[in-house]
């Protein structure tokens, strides 16, 4: 155990996690439908959607699996994580408002009309293990933090962590994956600009790691970011990224294709700005606690040695909650997708939406359980990071391509998609198999026998029929919604936004203050002060802002009148 929380970081633990409980429970009343569920109503925020997609990867795998990464291979590891910007990127430019536009809720609902049936559901059904064993790894790597530092052995570690991450889930849906992301968001944001510059300054500053950090450790350098490797990572991000169903998701759930847009982009610029934030700690970690056995853990011990106590209670609550607003996202997506391409349209096609809605809480339950007892199981291959690497480069590439060619292409058709998905997932489990080849070129030589399988001149069949669904369907993802088909966001939900912002960074506030003035007169202490004030000053402008609009509002109405 490289870490002990002491008594106040376990109370800054337990308020942590009762706030998150009440955003749950207060949210939980929005969800009277699977639309609500699965989608928000699509009334969204788009800032909001953004930050629950940055997010959505930005868990405990990024600070246990990329630490690592940066622990041991440097600044590379900031390189390759920035290989989502242009994911992101590519993402609003060209997939973003279809997605918007398509009306679906579930990312392989679209394929049964684009491809055929048997696409659909082949799709669903190795996609949803593809998500299993994806997230799986992320459970492990709560597991894995949080056995750092408590008592607590792996197992009972990934237990918990699965049981409460399965229990938010069940009830709030889509609202509630977003609110807690984007107020998760803000406390690891604040957590983070505390750890930053006092990493920097224990490490002797950037300038000074960079001096002693060999040559091979730089930037685009190394084993990890050599130019191959860190083209396969670049395209594999690409595609991983715009086939993720969380992403897709977010897509669906804000207002019209514009805010999809503004969502891709928002992302990107986070991911830009925050990557260093985040990773840079671990890149000074050799400087700051050199020879760490296991580098996945080199957060966790430079968190300790620097953060004062209380703060590294509220660090490791955020991680924790991220993780599971991460792993919350890919529970609710899984369940649209058992519900809407497996259940209604295999077993029940009449099902009314309360039907829907108990085959969703259902569905998550089960997701929930399995994925706890999955992740039990990944310590055998090797880690975090080569875990995600390996199920990775076997089925997302062979998913990928039939799902995001297939809305921005009327062709190729159905046989092609089949025999990419299944010849794919073929090639990409012999070529692993074999010792001789690396990852990197095994995932290359998959990406480009997928597509030669997607793109050979198939002679396919299509009815008229099958060809004017496909045509009024790329008619449809080529004309702007209609602005009677957006949802109107009601003033009700604004204002419930707003005092849930406002009481967030006021908890935070209070947290970080309270929490750090017992060791106020170290560097440590005083930060976290710092930016608990600063929290209680934006949650103090944000009650000001919304109440004086409120009045100039009325004011108005008066006047009218």
């Amino acid at each position: 155990m490289y870490a002990s929380l002491q008594t106040l970081d376990y109370v800054a633990v337990i308020v942590y996690i009762a706030l998150m409980a009440v955003v749950g429970l207060l949210f939980a009343w929005i969800v009277k439908d699977s639309g609500s569920y699965f989608k928000g109503g699509g009334a969204i925020p788009w800032t909001m959607a953004a930050v629950t997609n940055f997010m959505g990867l930005f868990s405990t795998f990024v600070f246990v699996a990329y630490a690592g990464v940066a622990y041991e291979y440097g600044l590379v590891s900031i390189s390759v994580f920035w290989s989502f910007v242009p994911a992101c990127i590519i993402g609003g430019l060209f997939f973003a408002k279809r997605w918007r536009r398509s009306g679906y809720t579930t990312p392989t609902e679209y394929l049964e009309l684009r491809y055929n049936f048997p696409v659909r559901e082949l799709t669903s059904w190795v996609g949803l293990v593809m998500r299993f064993l994806d997230n799986m790894v992320r459970l492990y790597a709560i597991g894995i933090f949080i056995t750092a530092v408590t008592p607590l052995s792996l197992e009972w570690s990934i237990i918990i962590s699965g049981v409460i991450v399965t229990l938010f889930n069940l009830f709030g849906g889509m609202w509630s994956v977003s609110i807690m992301s984007t107020i998760q968001f803000v406390i690891m944001i604040l957590v983070t600009l505390v750890l930053l510059p006092l990493s920097l300054q224990d490490a002797g500053g950037l300038g000074h790691i960079q001096e002693v950090m060999p040559d091979h450790l730089k930037w685009f350098n190394g084993p990890k970011g050599a130019p191959f490797w860190f083209t396969v990572y670049t395209i594999m991000s690409i595609i991983k990224s715009n086939e993720n169903w969380t992403f897709i998701q977010k897509y669906y759930c804000v207002r019209d294709e514009k805010s999809a847009q503004k969502t891709a982009w928002v992302t990107a610029l986070l991911f830009l700005v925050f990557t260093p934030v985040f990773l840079l700690p671990a890149v000074a970690g050799p400087i700051i606690v050199p020879g760490i056995e296991n580098p996945e853990m080199s957060y966790v011990a430079i968190s300790s040695k620097l953060l004062p106590v209380g703060i590294m209670g509220i660090l490791f609550s955020s991680m924790f909650a991220a993780t599971m607003s991460s792993l919350n996202a890919e529970y609710n997506v899984m369940s649209g997708v058992v519900t809407h391409d497996i259940y209604k349209r295999l077993f029940n096609k009449d099902a009314t939406d309360k039907q829907m809605l108990r085959v969703a809480r259902w569905s998550t339950l089960l997701i929930g359980i399995v994925m706890t007892g999955g992740a039990i199981l990944i310590q055998g291959i090797g880690g975090a990071f080569e875990a995600n690497k390996l199920f990775t480069g076997i089925l997302a590439i062979p998913l990928g391509i039939p799902l995001i060619l297939g809305i921005v292409a009327k062709r190729p058709g159905g046989a092609a998609a089949m025999l990419t998905i299944i010849a794919g997932v073929s090639f990409g489990t012999i070529v692993n198999l074999i010792p001789a080849i690396s990852w990197e070129l095994g995932t290359m030589l998959e990406m480009i026998f997928c597509l030669v399988i997607y793109f050979f001149p198939y002679k396919e069949w299509r009815s008229e029929t099958k060809q004017r669904e496909v045509s009024e369907f790329f008619k449809k993802l080529s004309s702007p919604i209609p602005e009677s088909e957006k949802p109107v966001i009601s003033p009700q939900y604004k204002k419930v936004l707003v005092s849930l912002f406002a009481f967030s960074f006021a908890v935070a506030g209070f947290l970080f203050c309270g929490l750090s003035i017992p060791s106020i007169s170290t560097r440590g202490g005083l930060y976290s002060f710092i930016a608990g004030a600063l929290c209680l000053a934006a949650a103090a402008g944000i009650v000001l802002f919304s109440n004086r609009r409120l009045l100039t509002r009325k004011f108005n109405k008066t006047s009218k009148i």
